[in-house]
């Protein structure tokens, strides 16, 4: 019987111009996968775990979006320990999207990144 292919979800929120290019090419590429909608569903320590081994917090946090201008200066994380806090109470705070595909984890759109990832398939 032949292995099950690898899944491929895709963590954003539904209104994000990022996540819906990601989502697009995808499409394009005729790639199946899951959408997780982190303001809907949230996001689990878990997930933020397995994502820090491989991206930093600082690639993680998005320090540039709205959620993050809103944070009073002495609420903006400032180490991983308390990025991962702010993330589980506001995961609008993550990077979008976090594309995950075989063990792996993407932060952001860039076709180039996509299509590396998705060859390792």
């Amino acid at each position: 019987m032949p292995e099950a292919a690898a899944a491929l979800t895709v963590y954003g929120i539904p209104n994000c111009d990022q996540v819906k290019k990601t989502r697009r090419w995808l499409a394009a590429a005729r790639r199946d996968h899951r959408f997780h909608d982190l303001r809907g569903d949230g996001v689990t320590r878990e997930d933020l775990t397995r994502w820090l081994r491989q991206v930093p917090w600082t690639t993680l946090v998005n320090q540039k979006g709205s959620t993050w201008r809103n944070l009073p200066p002495e609420a903006r994380p400032a180490d991983e320990a308390r990025a991962v806090l702010a993330m589980l109470a506001q995961p609008t705070l993550i990077k979008r999207p976090v594309v995950e595909f075989g063990g792996r984890v993407l932060v952001g759109f860039s076709e180039k990144a996509l299509a590396e990832l998705l060859a390792k398939d």
